[in-house]
């Protein structure tokens, strides 16, 4: 039986609180970068690549992250950007609601966490299917330890809600 004030809880409430500070940080960053891909055209964003790997490609012309970069760079269509632009918002809105809910414990957001990131790390799955990225992964583990975390809260805060009607 899950004891919510147990030690044990208390650490995984602070790994938990944790995962939601990366989460929330995520969101940030996703949204910041959905925006600024709406606001940035192809051009502007070959000059950043450029600007990025120009002193490793000095230091190793063969450099395959940095080529590889500027190579995205360089076939990023308006469609793609687009498209990378509107995931990275809806999915940083999201994931921002999702973290400012599960903080505020309300009850409700613990099943559309579960179906909001069920899906976001069905979608990650997919795209790993057709072409591996750390990037993706990372967030995809990252997605799937909060599932598992929000998953055990959701029992906890469920229990102590139940004790406190007692």
């Amino acid at each position: 039986m899950i004891d919510p004030n147990s030690r044990t809880e208390q650490e995984i409430h602070k790994v938990f609180d944790f995962t939601l500070l990366l989460k929330g940080a995520h969101a940030a960053i996703e949204m910041l970068g959905g925006v600024l891909l709406y606001i940035t055209d192809a051009r502007h964003l070959l000059g950043i690549a450029e600007f990025l790997t120009a002193g490793e490609i000095r230091e190793d012309p063969h450099d395959s992250i940095a080529n590889y970069l500027l190579h995205l760079a360089q076939v990023f269509g308006a469609t793609d950007r687009a498209f990378a632009a509107f995931y990275l918002l809806t999915h940083g809105i999201v994931n921002g609601l999702i973290v400012v809910a599960l903080w505020r414990e309300e009850i409700w957001a613990y099943p559309i966490s579960f179906a909001a990131l069920g899906a976001f790390i069905a979608y990650q799955f997919y795209l790993l299917a057709f072409g591996f990225s750390w990037w993706v992964l990372a967030i995809t583990v990252l997605d799937l330890f909060v599932l598992v975390l929000v998953g055990h809260e959701y029992g906890v805060l469920k229990k102590r809600r139940a004790a406190a009607q007692k």
